[in-house]
């Protein structure tokens, strides 16, 4: 099938999938007013196969010291699918899956499948990474731009609540240290560990309220930016392909998955 965008509907929930921009979520709206931050690199973009930074570019793969090209110097960040073009598989009213073959300059050949499955109240992403051949490291997440402000803009701004269980020490190079303490007051380019599932919820007073919630550990919050705030709930902190590998083999694929659930306040 074509990698053409597909739009989903469910209730007054509309959602915009663009297979050939990254696989990202270009748009989300309810009730008309557009959750996500538009342009061709906002959106909500798959983190994958890694999330974040990757220090200087190189990951330990087995034996084999392999380096990336460095889209984010000094270092390689948010993945390769993102920059791709994916193929849709299967489309109906309320859901799509689609998928994207891994390739140059990600060294494992191998497939990712992303499942966008939409309700009148919820927004659910799913995803898969599979190997054709030998087992390597790998890392899932979703990199959602939230809208500041939602309609024109004159509202009050969104608001960010979650109790995580501590905060990733974040070095100069923007890195974690390896360090965890306890989590500080924003502005935020962290990441953070919910050992029980990612759950924050972000609200926009008299608006919505929206909760991204997640079996993950993981997330990173991003709102040093006036136009957006970020939550990305991932498998593994920034780095985590030299820290915290989770291995995909030809038995065992790595998967994820997180849930937007809206309510109007």
């Amino acid at each position: 099938m074509s990698n053409e965008d597909i739009t989903l509907t469910a209730g007054d929930a509309e959602v915009t999938v663009q297979p050939g921009n990254g696989g990202r979520i270009g748009g989300l709206r309810v009730g008309g007013v557009e959750l996500l931050r538009q342009g061709e690199r906002f959106g909500c973009f798959p983190m994958v196969p890694w999330c974040g930074r990757t220090r200087d570019g190189r990951f330990r793969d087995g034996a084999v010291l392999r380096q990336l090209p460095l889209n984010s110097p000094p270092h390689a960040i948010h993945g390769t699918a993102r920059d791709g073009a994916w193929r849709t598989a299967r489309v109906s009213a309320d859901e799509a899956v689609i998928t994207y073959d891994l390739v140059d300059p990600w060294p494992h050949p191998g497939r990712v499948t992303q499942v966008v499955a939409l309700t009148e109240n919820s927004l659910t992403l799913g995803m898969a990474v599979e190997t054709y051949g030998s087992s390597f490291p790998a890392q899932i997440g979703w990199h959602p731009w939230f809208n500041r402000t939602l309609g024109d803009g004159r509202a009050e701004g969104a608001r960010l609540d979650f109790t995580p269980a501590w905060q990733e020490e974040r070095g100069a190079d923007h890195l974690p240290t390896g360090n965890r303490v306890d989590p500080k007051p924003g502005p935020w380019d962290d990441c953070f560990g919910m050992p029980d599932g990612v759950d924050v919820t972000v609200t926009w007073p008299g608006q919505l309220e929206l909760r991204v919630a997640s079996r993950e550990q993981w997330v990173v919050v991003y709102d040093e930016q006036e136009a957006a705030v970020c939550v990305e709930p991932q498998t593994g902190p920034p780095n985590g392909l030299n820290t915290l590998p989770r291995l995909v083999t030809p038995i065992d694929p790595l998967e994820a998955g997180t849930t937007w659930t809206w309510r109007r306040l």
